[in-house]
């Protein structure tokens, strides 16, 4: 399966969503932004944001999700599974692996001060 990015969309400012510490390891919180419910998650060290609306159902939960890891080609991504039917999105490109026709829109994100930020979709 290749990976290619979805359509980005126009950037929003850099906006604060938490601390890091509210977010526990392996879990994701939901941030309205600008009006957007927008799912942020933290795992392997790592903080994705993805947008919160799981595209199979119209639900916005895949804050709520089950995050884990998968492989493509060697190399090891990481991933978010709706909590409804377990579709299954990566959390770098936002691609469903279910069907790479689906894709939910990803945020930039950074971590400063111990402050969790997201930005301008990537």
């Amino acid at each position: 399966m290749t990976l290619t990015a979805p359509t980005t969309h126009p950037p929003i400012p850099w906006t604060r969503v938490c601390a890091l510490e509210d977010i526990l390891p392996g879990t994701g919180v939901c941030a309205l932004i600008q009006g957007q419910q927008v799912a942020v998650f933290r795992v392997g060290g790592r903080v994705y944001a993805t947008g919160n609306r799981d595209p199979y159902t119209g639900a916005n939960v895949l804050s709520r999700g089950l995050t884990g890891s998968y492989t493509v080609s060697g190399e090891t991504r990481v991933k978010v599974a709706s909590p409804l039917l377990k579709h299954a999105f990566d959390l770098e490109s936002g691609l469903s692996l279910d069907d790479p026709s689906v894709s939910v829109p990803v945020y930039a994100t950074r971590t400063e001060g111990g402050d969790v930020w997201t930005g301008s979709l990537a």
